[in-house]
Formats: structure tokens, sequence, C-alpha cells
């Protein structure tokens, strides 16, 4: 390909906008074009990238038994009721009506579609295991879209689902799986991370994600300074301390807390650290007032007190919504009100003796203790990891760092082939439930990400199995003849050898030239020049080396394929 004929061009600077550095570096290098928030075209050197990586998924997901398909984008918003996801997706989905009134919707994901597929393809367990996938355009309505291709409303994705006979069949193939990933992201020239992970809208059992480690990730990661423990923020648990020493229970005592609300001022005010406290926070669970109850020390990890009350949205209740249910806010606790369903961490147990609210203004009261003062409707960890809490596998520090999902991997059970009948006649002769998991990849976030980990000052720095091209061949002083046939000759030769060359034959400075070739990333840059062609040799300098060497023209193919 020739630079002066390639679509699309290089900027200088990058949109205001761009608040992530591949955002910034693939719209500069002509890469991506935006054309609304989170939508966006695909120019010939971004594709050409985009194409690669998905080949390398193609080829992995192929090795690990997989089969390609392609499933329909458009789907049937019934198949959404009939699971209950209309409602978990929310806003998410994209819906419409056809001609005839009736309700369809842009899939966000496929695991509706391909239950109902093996409800169909799957009679017998003489046709288990298996393993289709797709690589497939979805769409979400994210209610913010951010970070160029790392949050976006448009996307490839790379979805495969497994079908088993059994659990153990799954657990299996799960490890097969977690392999492949792991090839793929090696392959890509990516350092990745798996962690443990919370299954969202999707579901299932267990879960896990893999993270590239990038300062601007949307996701917390809390990992153990010792052992091999890490966990997405959302997911991680925590050894949790016991106080330093137990006391004997005491007789519940109230007393006065004027103006005093948080577990700051009134730990204060009597004089006990926090951990002797525990907090009250009332939240609207689909509407329905709850209270969560937890160690003044400890936060409320809000998605695992969602999935604990397995409701749609949960917010923090009002002042008018907690005034209703009969509550004092900063002077609450579980001792005393009914009828409000209790959560409470089992930190709570952790302990004795602690200051909760007397459920009524300017007081406290002393030596709570559960479950003689007060009970729970639930007892559960609701608690949020954070860096300098125990590994709860070792004891080690927990550390914590950003990263961006690359990948997520969920044993779904049976939860889809129950709701949706996909069912198989086993060899006793009943009828069981199709055992599924479920295995994506953002391929758009997969290229943003790497751009996340492979950059410098300058631009991109593309790992050469997923770059655009393999190497960058300047011509400079185009206008001399003998530079401009040495290199249509040297670009012909390299294209006809096998390698991928993009030619850069503008009538332009060195300096924009370099440029260019620095910020778009290609591996290897040829250089041809007045100066190099009187020692008859050109200049070959890889993109993260600082130094160049001179190379004999008949030597430059076999020095190139050794760089690469």
């Amino acid at each position: 390909m020739l630079v002066s004929k390639l679509f699309g061009q290089t900027l200088r600077e990058a949109p205001a906008d761009a608040d992530t550095i591949s955002h910034q570096l693939l719209v500069r290098a002509g890469m991506i074009h935006q054309v609304a928030a989170g939508l966006y075209s695909y120019l010939p050197l971004g594709w050409r990238v985009l194409r690669k990586i998905e080949q390398i998924i193609r080829e992995e997901m192929d090795a690990a038994d997989g089969q390609e398909l392609l499933l329909p984008a458009l789907q049937p918003f019934e198949i959404w009721e009939e699971t209950g996801r209309d409602l978990t997706f929310g806003q998410t989905l994209f819906t419409m009506k056809d001609r005839r009134d009736r309700k369809l919707c842009l899939g966000p994901t496929h695991e509706e579609v391909i239950t109902k597929l093996a409800r169909f393809a799957i009679r017998s367990y003489r046709d288990l295991p298996a393993m289709p996938y797709q690589i497939q355009t979805k769409f979400r309505d994210e209610p913010r879209s951010r970070g160029g291709l790392l949050r976006v409303r448009e996307f490839l994705m790379k979805d495969a689902y497994s079908m088993h006979a059994n659990a153990e069949d799954l657990d299996q193939t799960y490890e097969r799986l977690i392999q492949a990933y792991k090839n793929i992201y090696d392959r890509c020239g990516l350092s990745s991370l798996m962690v443990e992970a919370d299954s969202g809208a999707i579901g299932g059992k267990d879960s896990h994600e893999f993270m590239i480690i990038a300062e601007t990730g949307e996701d917390e990661i809390i990992y153990c300074s010792k052992c091999n423990y890490a966990a997405n923020s959302e997911r991680a648990s925590f050894a949790k301390n016991k106080p330093d020493t137990e006391e004997s229970l005491l007789p519940l005592e109230e007393v006065s807390t004027p103006g005093k609300k948080t577990i700051e001022e009134v730990a204060d005010f009597l004089g006990v650290p926090k951990n002797k406290t525990l907090k009250a926070i009332f939240y609207s669970a689909d509407g329905e007032v709850v209270f969560a109850t937890i160690r003044g020390d400890l936060e409320v990890n809000e998605l695992k007190l969602k999935n604990t009350l397995k409701c749609v949205n949960l917010d923090l209740a009002t002042d008018d919504e907690v005034k209703a249910a009969g509550l004092v806010a900063g002077s609450a606790s579980a001792v005393g009100p009914s009828g409000i369903k209790v959560i409470a961490d089992d930190s709570i147990t952790l302990g004795n003796n602690f200051v909760v609210g007397a459920n009524k203004p300017d007081a406290h009261l002393k030596n709570a203790n559960y479950p003689r003062d007060f009970n729970v409707d639930t007892m559960i960890d609701i608690a949020l990891a954070q860096a300098g809490y125990k590994c709860p596998k070792c004891g080690g520090e927990l550390l914590s760092t950003r990263g961006i999902e690359v990948g997520h991997l969920f044993k779904l059970g049976i939860i889809f082939s129950e709701k949706l009948g996909a069912a198989f006649l086993d060899q006793d002769g009943s009828q069981k439930p199709v055992v599924m998991g479920c295995y994506g990849i953002g391929l758009g976030r997969l290229l943003a990400a790497a751009v996340e980990q492979n950059h410098d000052e300058k631009g991109i720095v593309w790992p050469r199995s997923i770059a655009p091209y393999e190497i960058y061949l300047c011509a400079l002083s185009t206008n001399d003849e003998q530079v401009s046939q040495t290199a249509d000759k040297l670009y012909s030769e390299l294209t006809l050898a096998g390698f991928e060359v993009l030619l850069d034959d503008r009538d332009e400075s060195a300096g924009i030239k370099f440029n260019d070739a620095d910020l778009i990333g290609i591996p290897l840059r040829v250089v041809i020049s007045p100066r190099n062609l009187k020692q008859g040799s050109v200049e070959i300098k890889k993109r993260n080396e600082k130094e160049a060497v001179l190379v004999p023209l008949e030597e430059v193919q076999e020095k190139l394929r050794g760089m690469l």
C-alpha cells in the first residue's frame, strides 16, 4: 500500500474530548473516526489491526474445538422477556418495532438466541459437548460512552457458547477456554491478568475476566502481594479482622450524641474506634426500602448487595423514602425497627458491644450485640475490598491497580436452558437441561487496550502480530530518480517475498514522514535516501529502539526477516 493512496490522514493534535491514550493515538494515526457518541468507523489501518486480532481469536477458538457460525443481530424481544433479562438490561437494550408492530431488539449479547438454537440442535447426550461461536456486531445503549473504543454503543465481539451434559464437562471446557484466552493475549503481544469477576447481567455461577493493566482502565483490580489471588473490586473479598480485644457482653445502654450523625463523629464523640460501631445505610431496591448494616470501619459493596437482593435497580434511598419507612438518618440501627428487610455484612459477628443508632435523633446505643439485641434477614459478605486489607487466601497485603477488561468467561449452568427449554435425552432415558458456558472478547476494546499497553511519547508501538503493516518503507527526496526507482523496486521485492509493506511515497519532509511512522507504530522503518544510496545501503530501525543500522541493499530481506 502507498501512503499517498491511503484512505484517511494523520493528525498533529488529538480531539479535545479524547480522554484516553488509545483514543488520542488511534484518531491521530488515522485508524478510527468518530461518527457519533460511542459509534466509530474503522479506517483501513485500524481495520487491518482488527482483522489480525480477529484471525488470532478464530484460530485459537478453532483449536479449542469451537465451530464458527453467525447468529442474527436483530432479535425478537419476547425471548428476552422469557428470561427476564429485558428488565436486567433495561435501557441498555436498543429496541424497535417492525411494520407489524412486533417488538424487536438489537442484540447486546446472544445467550437467548443460542439457547433457542440449542433446543433445536441438541437432542441427545450424543450431541454433546458442542461449542459454537461467532464474531459479530453487538449493540448496547451505554449511558455514557467514553475512552474511544473502550466503551461504545456498537462493537465487534467474539462470543462462544459451550453446551454440556453435566457440570464436570463444563469445568473441563472452561479450563480449556482459559488457556485459549491466554494464548490469544500472548499472540497479540499483550500482558494479561485473569481475575475473579461478577457475572452481572449475563448470570451464572463462576465468572472470570481477563484484564490488561492500564491506568486508564475503568475497573479496579484487587490483588495479593504474596499469592495469585486477584479479583475485580466488584467481586473481591478479604480477610476481615477481629478487634484486638474480646469483651464480655455488656448491657445495652442509650447515650446522648447531640448533632453526631456520621460514624466518624459518633466514634470520636464516644471515644471508640470505628470497628466498634455498626453503620446503617438505606437503599431503595426496585422501590422497596432496605436496610444494610456493616461494621463502621468498612464500606458496602453495592454490587454485592444488589446481587444479594436480586434486584434490577439499587439506589440510595431518598430522605423522603427514609422518613416514610420510619427511619432516622444518622441515628438508625437494626435494633428496634420492624417490617424492613435487613441485610447485614458478616463483619457484625467479628466483635461485640458495638455502638449503633438508637432510632431517634441525637441518641445512640452502646453494647449492641448480634443476635442478642437484633436480628437480620440475610447475613452475607457485602463489604468492599480495598488495598491494605488482608488477602482471603494467604493473609498477605492486598494491593490495587486499574485494568481494562478484554475478555469474560461465565459458567452459566442451566439458568438459560431451563427458562428456554433446551434439554437433551440422557443415557438413562431422562430429559435433562443442557449445561452451558459463555465466553466473550470485545475486539475493539482489545485493540484499544493494546495501544494503552504499547505506546510512547511519539505514538503507538504495535506488537508485530497485530500491526497494520510490518514495514514502513520511507523514501526521502522522492524527486530523486534513484531514490524513487529503488523504493519502487524494494517495495515490489519485499511484497513478493511476503512482507507487509507500507510505502511512504509522498513528497514530504523527512520530519513529517518520520513523525507519521512513529505515530502509526509499524514495527520496522526502512529509510531510502540519496545519502544512504551512495553507500549502497538503506537505514533500518525498530520502532521501539533509538538507533538505526545501515544495511546493504542486497542484504535487506535477510536482515528484515531476522529482525521480525
